[in-house]
């Protein structure tokens, strides 16, 4: 399938913002929107995977089709936001053996059983696909209809919007959809463009070396911006918008999460030569288990790291662990830090997107 297309206007008197990678997390996406001061002469570009693999799919998806009626939303599709259609629809591409596991593994996380349950159709076996799908189509043709109609690319002014990535702004719509949509670690391809290309899909803390950081990465010699603040993926994920200017001004943002914040009593140096573990590189070979951490050996550089037993997963008898460092972040009395975990061992924090450790004393603010 070819790539849709679709070219929207900059707001006459707002401000044009962009919000990617929601997942069906619906507090998070209100207390954004409440906190960025979203009003209607505002215009929102919602940067695909809107939907799936967070407790609030269908809620989420009812609610930006709410939205749309009041205010000025644009959103695209995400390789998230088609699952369900593909499934009613029987498109090619997505066979029995995916649904099984997507059911099996998203379970109450995907928008399927969300919209099964709701409804009291079960969905307890892949035996029971072919009539769900039949349910689905009659139940819920409003929502499957709007995402449906999601186009693949947006382009304003001085912007192009695509969840995945595209190779350059020629033909687009000439491009395949699907790789426009999941295009796994695009800021590493090397492309460049004429003007801001918006992108999602990829949390950019996978981007960044040394410490983990869910802040908006922006390459401005390359003109691509990467927004996915690992909502719903990470512990330490958050949300963001980005705030998008006309000609000459500054490209700000605004994130949202709901961990609780602290005020730090003591202050503390940032650690040399931090080592991060993560998602896309995340195998391990547990040296010593213990009950709160677990001593661990990255196995693709050898480098041991302090784990958070609770983070461990093992998988066909192979460990791998959620995203862990070592970093110490820097921290002066009376920063406000949001709390990750609160451990024997000090406290993970983040302050302005950045995770690490505080050792310091934590009090109310």
């Amino acid at each position: 399938m070819k790539a849709v297309v679709r070219p929207i206007p900059f707001p006459t008197n707002g401000r044009l913002l962009a919000v990617s990678d929601v997942h069906g997390n619906l507090p998070w996406l209100k207390g954004l929107l409440d906190k960025v001061g979203f009003t209607p002469d505002d215009a929102l570009v919602l940067v695909g995977d809107l939907i799936e693999k967070g407790p609030d799919s269908l809620a989420t998806l009812r609610y930006v089709m709410e939205l749309s009626q009041t205010h000025t939303v644009h959103a695209l599709c995400g390789n998230c936001d088609n699952l369900a259609v593909d499934f009613v629809d029987q498109n090619a591409g997505l066979g029995r053996d995916f649904f099984r596991y997507y059911l099996s593994v998203w379970k109450e996380r995907s928008l399927i059983t969300q919209m099964a349950m709701e409804i009291g159709a079960p969905v307890s076996s892949p035996e029971d696909l072919p009539a769900l799908r039949v349910v689905l189509r009659e139940q819920f043709a409003p929502e499957l209809d709007f995402l449906r109609s999601l186009p693949t690319i947006l382009t304003a002014p001085g912007y192009v919007f695509v969840h995945g990535g595209v190779p350059s702004y020629d033909h687009m719509e000439e491009l395949d959809a699907w790789k426009c949509m999941k295009n796994d670690d695009f800021l590493s391809q090397g492309h460049s463009f004429p003007y801001y290309c918006v992108v999602g899909h990829w949390p950019v803390t996978l981007y960044r070396t040394g410490h983990p950081c869910c802040e908006p990465l922006v390459c401005r010699d390359r003109k691509i911006i990467s927004i996915d603040g690992g909502c719903v993926l990470q512990a330490d994920g958050q949300l963001n918008a980005l705030i998008l200017p006309r000609e000459g001004e500054d490209i700000t943002w605004c994130s949202y999460d709901d961990l609780p914040v602290r005020r730090a009593l003591d202050g503390q140096a940032a650690s040399a030569d931090p080592f991060t573990i993560s998602w896309s590189d995340h195998a391990v070979e547990v040296l010593e288990r213990g009950e709160e951490f677990s001593l661990c050996r990255h196995l693709s550089t050898g480098q041991t790291l302090w784990v958070l037993t609770k983070y461990l997963r093992c998988r066909d008898g192979q460990w791998w662990c959620l995203d862990s460092t070592d970093y110490r972040l820097p921290v002066a009395p009376g920063d406000l830090l949001s709390v990750v975990e609160e451990t024997s061992r000090g406290a993970l924090v983040k302050k302005n997107g950045s995770t690490g450790w505080y050792q310091g004393r934590l009090a109310e603010p």
